[in-house]
């Protein structure tokens, strides 16, 4: 992480979060006057290093902004008088969105579980589910010989037995505990008790008509700031609740020459899929594969390929309102036939 400034007539600072940063050269690619270097990202990927994934040369940075507006992932911001130029309407702005609609959201809790940046914040309520079933169980003391099958056998895990003894000479002070929270009067202790000493009656069914129908709620957004626009949420979702918008559009393919033995290591290398931020790189039969529903196209494996046979092309970006005219031009390098 770091932060330089340059007082003037304006006050600007740029800020860079290591966070936010995917190792994708995107911002050193644009830079006007080459003041960012994208640092070794495979080792830093794998933990052998610890430092930024991109640093910068205070001495010849400009503050124009051009590696702020390009970044997708919002790991570099430059501020003018404390402002975002994210915020100020002259400058480029990323028409992308991730976003769950509430209404169709059941909380199920898979996007939570795939997102390959922790950046969804999930909350599920759940209700009380002794409210939700009702009966009666009952253990005769004087029948039980706490042998513990109804405890070993019971699906819901509400039976407890305590205090069994270890050997003929241990005080013999047993006890048995149903937890009236966690039962669910399937009968399964009663029918497996030897000595016919739990008395077990279930009344869920009697009394459906009076049982509350049980209402999940809870909470479930992204986390913008850290979202990398993979998709995996918005593939696994089984209600279509999220809807995620790519920075790019384009391909990335493994172009290998084996004549110059430029071909993939699979496994002995799996650089590529050690950087992707995305979860999206695969080693399949020795070689890599990168399933493009879950890629963002950010280029990260691009640059870390040893081999250099990993190729992006991208032939479109959601970035807009781009009014200059050389900002645009050095934009359009990213494109493919620019």
């Amino acid at each position: 992480m770091f932060n330089i400034e340059r007082k003037g007539s304006e006050y600007r600072v740029l800020s860079y979060k290591d966070q936010n940063c995917v190792g994708c050269g995107i911002c050193s690619e644009v830079c006007p006057t080459d003041s960012l270097r994208l640092g070794p990202t495979v080792p830093i990927a794998r933990g052998l290093i610890e430092m930024d994934l991109v640093s910068v040369n205070a001495n010849s940075c400009a503050f124009c902004g051009l590696c702020s507006s390009a970044c997708p992932f919002g790991a570099l911001d430059l501020t003018i008088d404390n402002v975002s130029i994210k915020e100020l309407d002259v400058y480029p702005k990323w028409n992308v969105e991730c976003i769950v609609n509430d209404d169709d959201c059941v909380y199920c809790g898979r996007c939570n579980d795939v997102c390959p940046q922790d950046s969804i914040i999930f909350k599920r309520e759940l209700p009380d589910r002794s409210a939700l079933v009702r009966g009666e169980i009952d253990i005769d003391d004087e029948k039980c010989i706490y042998c513990s099958f109804c405890a070993d056998m019971c699906p819901a895990g509400a039976i407890t037995v305590k205090n069994i003894p270890k050997a003929s000479n241990d005080v013999v002070n047993n006890s048995i505990e149903v937890d009236l929270s966690k039962c669910i009067f399937c009968g399964v202790c009663k029918r497996i008790c030897p000595e016919n000493a739990i008395m077990e009656v279930c009344s869920t069914c009697m009394y459906s008509d009076e049982i509350d129908i049980p209402e999940v709620t809870g909470e479930t957004f992204i986390v913008e700031n850290t979202c990398v626009s993979c998709s995996w949420c918005s593939e696994i979702c089984p209600k279509d609740a999220i809807s995620i918008t790519k920075p790019f559009e384009g391909n990335l393919e493994l172009v290998e020459i084996e004549e110059e033995e430029k071909i993939c290591k699979g496994e002995s290398c799996h650089a590529c899929q050690d950087v992707c931020p995305c979860k999206a790189v695969e080693i399949v039969e020795g070689k890599s594969v990168t399933n493009l529903d879950f890629c963002n196209l950010c280029g990260a494996c691009v640059t870390a390929c040893p081999q250099d046979i990993r190729v992006v092309s991208r032939t479109a970006m959601k970035l807009e309102n781009v009014n200059s005219k050389s900002w645009s031009e050095i934009l359009d390098t990213l494109l493919v036939g620019k």
